[in-house]
């Protein structure tokens, strides 16, 4: 299918024939037939994308603060490859479209093939032939209302949060100042709330437009607005300012209270300068409001992307009811989208569309659409390469099939497999615009939005699995079962139930003659200065005292790891890593854990790890500490030697009386880890980290989480680990 694409790095715009969606729970599938250019977001979109680096770390100073951190802990090549893989991430455009469902996702209800809707949504709405739309951020379009009305329901949702932000009463004067599209259907929306409506704006063909639309009075910039309003307020002012300009100036903040009335409301919908003269604002007590998009539920995953709504009685307008009024008033035609349409394109001539939106053409122009045609039939799978048999005895030749192409997968896992001796296949992502990037940049022979075509391809014999937690236990069955090999990031899963069926599959496949080789990505025992701590401390069998401490850092309250349906929180998904290298050094099995956090706070633990051959790991994980201190120290205690590691860039061996220190690039393992696990594909060995402790491990995460709760010892029993195979 075909979608419009920008590289953020480059500013280059382009149509690219890309992988259409799949449909995903709690949403549904839709071909558009039409999607409006949100003209003020774009440009500003645009207008940055296509900026200099330098241009860049000027307007966004937020993000070079978080690179300068990043290289801190991890060096400056590391942080500045980092932020050229960000930026390197295709860009979507478009947050507002209509179209026709084709697919129905798992938990939906009041939805099914061949409904008309109306979508939202930044990453969801775009510019493409289909889309994937989660079911809180589409509507069900009323029969009489035609799909290019439609495609203006989302910013129709942004002017109506902005009026309900203001609480207009039926009667009240509100000036509207920036007639752009956002005015203008704020204008007429005003005006069916039996509102007397003030147009302002710099340009007479907008304020001309107004009035045709139904504002009472409509006003020139550069009349004596002031003068006009008082005359027509009997002198009182307004009700209420809606600021619906997008300029970088702070005009609309120095007009708005020389026309507002005594203890009156200001409330910004488009993009203006917060920068305000605080005696007049003062002097009338008036309230600045900011309104946030298209209503409740904005940026916020569990309502836009799990589908949990806010019960009606608590929240009455959600972005998805604001959504449906729109298309009601429109219904009703008291919403008049035909003279807001100015300009139609197809995808294919997007050029020529935004070198309208962005000036390059002398035209007059407003609302702006893309036209799709719906009978059209797409794929999952775009070709990238002339794709050819690549796999052939011997089992030694590497075909390697990747699902997930984020930001960990494109830094520490695609740079070291492309180096590698092996054959990139093909990869799967949810995003196929990003599937494709991916493809292209590490030579993949194609792309898919669909996992199930790698799993099914004979060509491939190996998968990678870099998705987010939820998805790994699902993917590593499926992906066992079809013979393939397994490398799938930490953790290996959520819970004892999908432990327990990924327990079963192995043990079945290991009684056949050519068992899949599977491996969890445990990085840290194979770092550089892991290897050189083992050496130093030989080969004895315990005990030894492990002293593991990370200064973790505190995560946003909504990041999707601390998620338990999807990230499964910080103990699952990231305390694995460092009993997997305690486990390293004790080679021997673990037989109790006990754990205690500090009140309230879950994320801040320490847990004391005790194993049969007499070792004791002490692992300290906090969220509370400095986050521009080092992340992670060892020390390691046995046979009368001591040694440090400090977040893998340090190490410091003591023995004797005499001491080494040195120091590398931080290195945590990622290169010789991927190496290994390819060595013993070729090589037919066994799996480079038995698969009883991998099953030990993520136990002993569960048990964590279980002492926590009970505060109580929790004691691993032998035949809870599982098979040692």
């Amino acid at each position: 299918m075909k979608q419009i694409i920008q590289n953020y790095k480059t500013g280059k715009l382009s149509v690219e024939d890309v992988p259409q969606p799949i449909v995903r729970s709690d949403g549904v599938l839709v071909k558009n037939a039409f999607s409006l250019i949100s003209t003020g977001t774009e440009r500003a979109n645009i207008e940055l994308a296509r900026k200099s680096l330098f241009g860049k770390t000027r307007s966004r100073p937020q993000d070079v603060q978080k690179v300068l951190q990043l290289a801190k802990k991890q060096g400056f090549l590391s942080a500045y490859k980092t932020a050229m893989t960000r930026l390197e991430q295709p860009m979507s455009l478009g947050y507002s479209s209509s179209g026709i469902i084709i697919e129905v996702g798992k938990g939906v209800s009041g939805f099914k093939i061949g409904d008309r809707v109306a979508c939202a949504g930044a990453g969801y709405a775009s510019h493409a032939e289909v889309i994937f739309v989660p079911k809180n951020l589409c509507a069900v379009i009323p029969h009489h209302v035609p799909f290019d009305w439609a495609a203006f329901t989302t910013l129709g949702a942004i002017a109506m949060q902005g009026i309900r932000q203001a609480d207009v009463k039926v009667g009240e004067n509100v000036a509207v100042i920036g007639l752009g599209l956002l005015g203008q259907l704020t204008v007429q929306i005003l005006r069916a709330s039996g509102c007397r409506v003030i147009a302002i704006d710099l340009d007479p063909l907008k304020v001309k437009l107004a009035k045709k639309c139904g504002a009472d009075v409509s006003i020139v910039r550069k009349q004596n607005v002031k003068e006009i309003i008082y005359k027509f307020t009997d002198g009182y002012g307004v009700d209420a300012v809606i600021i619906t300009a997008a300029t970088s100036s702070n005009d609309p903040f120095l007009l708005a209270p020389e026309i507002a009335r005594d203890r009156s409301k200001i409330v910004l919908v488009g993009v203006a300068k917060l920068d305000f003269p605080r005696e007049l604002y003062y002097r009338k007590e008036l309230s600045i409001i900011l309104s946030r998009s298209y209503g409740p539920g904005r940026y916020d995953t569990r309502y836009e992307e799990e589908g949990l709504d806010y019960p009606v009685g608590y929240v009455r307008w959600t972005e998805k009811r604001n959504m449906q009024a729109i298309l009601n008033l429109m219904a009703e035609k008291k919403l008049n989208i035909e003279p807001l349409i100015s300009h139609r394109f197809t995808i294919e001539g997007a050029q020529r569309a935004y070198d309208l939106i962005l000036g390059r053409k002398k035209e007059n122009f407003l609302g702006v659409l893309f036209e799709y045609d719906t009978r059209k039939k797409h794929t999952t799978k775009i070709s990238i390469t002339e794709e050819k048999t690549v796999i052939s005895h011997p089992s030694s030749v590497i075909n390697i099939g990747f699902i997930g192409v984020g930001n960990f997968a494109q830094h520490y896992l695609l740079p070291n497999i492309k180096k590698a001796k092996v054959h990139a296949v093909g990869v799967a992502d949810v995003n196929g615009a990003h599937a494709k990037i991916v493809a292209k940049k590490y030579g993949f022979k194609y792309c898919t939005s669909d996992y199930r075509e790698l799993l099914k391809d004979k060509n491939i014999n190996t998968i990678f699995i870099a998705t987010r937690h939820n998805l790994h236990a699902q993917l590593i069955i499926e992906s066992l079962n079809a013979g393939k090999h397994v490398y799938c990031e930490k953790p290996l899963c959520l819970n004892e139930k999908e432990l327990k069926q990924i327990i079963k599959v192995y043990n079945t496949l290991s009684t056949k003659r050519h068992t899949p080789l599977f491996m969890i990505g445990f990085n840290r025992r194979f770092a550089p200065l892991t290897v050189q701590a083992k050496q130093f401390m030989g080969n004895k069998i315990g005990p030894y005292l492990v002293h593991y401490r990370i200064n973790a850092g505190v995560l946003p309250v909504d990041h999707w790891l601390l998620d338990l349906k999807q990230g499964g929180g910080r103990v699952v998904g990231e305390v694995c890593h460092f009993i997997d290298f305690i486990r390293y050094f004790a080679q021997a099995q673990l037989i109790s854990i006990y754990a205690e956090c500090l009140v309230g706070n879950s994320d801040s633990i320490i847990v004391t790890l005790k194993y049969g051959d007499g070792s004791v790991g002490s692992l300290s994980y906090f969220s509370t500490g400095d986050k521009d201190f080092e992340k992670e120290r060892i020390e390691i205690f046995g046979d009368e030697k001591v040694c440090i590691i400090n977040d893998f860039k340090e190490i410091l061996l003591s023995s004797g009386g005499r001491q080494i220190r040195k120091r590398i690039g931080q290195d945590k393992g990622y290169k010789i880890e991927i190496n290994a696990f390819f060595s013993a594909i070729k090589n037919d060995s066994t799996p480079v980290i038995p698969f009883s402790t991998i099953v030990e491990t993520t136990r002993a995460t569960f048990a964590i989480n279980e002492s926590l709760k009970k505060r109580d010892i929790v004691r691993i029993l032998k035949s809870s680990i599982g098979r040692n195979v």
